[in-house]
Order: structure tokens, then sequence, then C-alpha cells
């Protein structure tokens, strides 16, 4: 999956001094927004089509005390359950920082904390025989904490989770997000704002509020890949799922857009041109385009010439490759002419997605997948 999509002002991905990321790439300066950034987004809403939410989060054992009590617990059994959550986690616990949260971050289905909730009330008694004692056993029963802690959703076999303190729990990610780069030198660029007070007297003068802000403009070039084989392996074989789960993220891919601060800049654009393909032996990203970076057309733009440069080395790339190991590619976007080297024009986003998963996890016309 690639795009070329243009960004007016705007900091979707900051770095510890708020400034937008930044990669030398070719030599120059482009502006960069983290694999990261863009895939959480991404993952959101492929949670929200599929409706099974997932947490990646550290706060599992807070969140089971707020359970409880919820479940009128008096708060220190049920702080001591949630502990417990993750003293039972394995044979050597799970450790907890002072706050009462796990020390490393867990990525479970929401729907976990509930069923956590409910082992724990089960086993209300033992609980309440092992609060206070100094140094209290694991009193939950490790498989079943395991089991819940180990459970994925779609977007958790999609994307993966990593946790080496849990074994058995981690699971490689069939999708690969590529951090996004401008197409051309781009730096951060420096606003002196102000706010006004609203209720100063006639004779007050000044703001309430002055400071500087970083954001950044450009055309960026964004990749993303999913191995099909490896989706329906941690998908257990459901082609039905797979197709819906590769058929959301594809969307995603194109449609989504990091939120950080949107309020102040509302940078809702889509991208000018996407092209996906669909290959049997190995993806092949398109970034190499840009490392020479791209120039100005005549009237100041960099869209047209990074769509341009897009389209031309991946003639060069079909060339080198050739087509046996590509079943299926495709593009739409803004230009009306089709590009001749990046197979088919389709009319629109959703069409050129669908056509894509298609060929890529095809229906078996019996009415399943």
């Amino acid at each position: 999956m690639n795009a070329i999509q243009s960004v007016p002002a705007a900091n979707l991905n900051r770095d510890d001094l708020g400034s937008p990321k930044s990669v030398r790439y070719g030599n120059v300066n482009r502006i960069r927004v983290s694999s990261q950034s863009w895939k959480r987004v991404m993952r959101h809403g492929v949670e929200q089509d599929l409706g099974e939410k997932a947490a990646r989060t550290r706060q599992v054992p807070i969140k089971v005390k707020e359970t409880l009590m919820r479940a009128g617990w008096p708060e220190d059994l049920a702080a001591f359950a949630g502990a417990q959550v993750a003293a039972s986690a394995n044979k050597k616990g799970l450790a907890l920082e002072k706050a009462g949260h796990t020390s490393v971050l867990l990525f479970l289905p929401e729907t976990g904390i509930d069923e956590l909730a409910a082992v724990c009330t089960e086993l209300r008694a033992e609980l309440e025989a092992a609060l206070g004692k100094a140094k209290p056993a694991a009193v939950l029963p490790t498989d079943r904490i395991e089991a819940i802690l180990k459970r994925r959703t779609a977007s958790i076999s999609l994307l993966g989770r990593m946790l080496a303190e849990l074994p058995g729990a981690n699971v490689d990610g069939a999708a690969q997000v590529a951090h996004a780069f401008t197409t051309h030198a781009s730096e951060p660029q420096r606003d002196y704002f102000t706010a006004v007070d609203d209720w100063l007297g006639d004779s007050d003068t000044g703001s309430g509020h002055l400071s500087t802000a970083e954001f950044s403009a450009g055309v960026f070039y964004r990749f993303a890949t999913v191995n099909v084989t490896d989706l329906l392996k941690n998908l257990e074989g459901d082609a039905k799922a797979a197709r819906t789960v590769l058929g959301s993220f594809a969307e995603h891919f194109v449609m989504s857009l990091p939120q950080a601060k949107r309020n102040s800049t509302a940078p809702h654009t889509i991208p000018d041109l996407a092209y996906l393909a669909v290959r049997s032996h190995r993806p092949l990203s398109l970034a190499a385009a840009f490392e020479t970076p791209v120039s100005a057309n005549r009237g100041g733009g960099f869209s047209g010439p990074s769509r341009d440069a897009l389209a031309a080395y991946a003639g060069q790339v079909h060339r080198l490759t050739g087509d046996r190991n590509r079943s299926f590619h495709g593009h739409a976007g803004v230009n009306a002419d089709a590009y001749e080297n990046l197979g088919g024009m389709h009319q629109s986003y959703s069409e050129l997605i669908s056509a894509a998963v298609d060929t890529a996890l095809p229906e078996t016309g019996d009415g399943g997948q």
C-alpha cells in the first residue's frame, strides 16, 4: 500500500520538544510522521469497524479495582484483587509500580477487564482470607488469568503483540507500517501566537497568553504492507475474518490521519494518489523514488511532481522485478489520467481496495470465504 498525501500546516507527530519529527534522507531534512503514530489511529479505526476494542495499557490492576468497586467491593479488597491479577499472571507474576499499575504494557481485549473481575468475584473468599498478609501468595488461578491476558482481537492479530513477561502471549503482527516522510526538503516553522482575555477592562492592554509553537507542511510518501499468510495464521484460518480485517486496514491506511493538534490545525486531507499491489513473493516499498528530493513544479507545488516520481520509479522497479510475483496492482487518485506504471485505474479508493482484497483473498462463492 502506497500513498502520496499533501498535508497543510500541522504538527501530526511531535518530538520531546514539541517540534515536528524529522529525518535526513537524500542529504536533505524531511518532516517525518512515525509509524507508531499513524499505526495507532489505523488500529483504532479497524477496532471501531469490527466492534472489538483492545487496550494497550499498564492500568489492568487499576481497572479491575475500579470495576470491583463499582460492584460494591471495599477499596482495600478491590485494590488487593487487582494486584493479585498481576501476581497471578504467570509463575513469577508481573511487577507492579507504586501507583498500582504494571511495569510493562499489556495488550488485551477491553472485555478482558470484566472477565478478570469475574474471576476475582468467584474467588472473593480466598482474596479476603489473603488480604493483609505480609507476603501473600498468588491466589487467582494462573491458567485462567493467563488465558484472558493472552486473548486476541483481530487488531492484535493484525498488528501483533510483544510481551516477553508472559510466555506464549507474543503475536507476530501481519502488518508493517513505514514512517511517513516528505518527498521534498522541508523544515519546521515557528508560529508566534496569542490568546485574548475576553474579560479585560477597557483600559487593559495586551493578551492573556502568548507563546510559540512549531508546525510543518508538505507532501508525504506513506507505505504499509500486510502479510496475508500471517494474517490467516493469526486468525486461525478464518478467511472471512481476514477479508474484513484486510479491507478495514486498507481503508484506514488511506483515510486516517494522526490526531495531534487537530483542533488548532484541522489538516483533514486525503491522499492525492493511492497505489495498491498484491504480491506473492515480498513487499516492495517505493520510498527510494524520493531519495532524490522532489522539486516543485512551475506553479510551485510538490504534489504533482511527487505522483509523477512515484509512477516513474514504479516503472523501473517493475522492469527489474518483472510481473510474475504480482497478481494485482492498481491506483486511484485526483488525476483523471491513468498512470500506466501503476496498474489499472479505479474511480474511487473503495473500488481500488475491493479489487485488491478480492485478489489477495478471493471469495469461495459458496457463502463462505
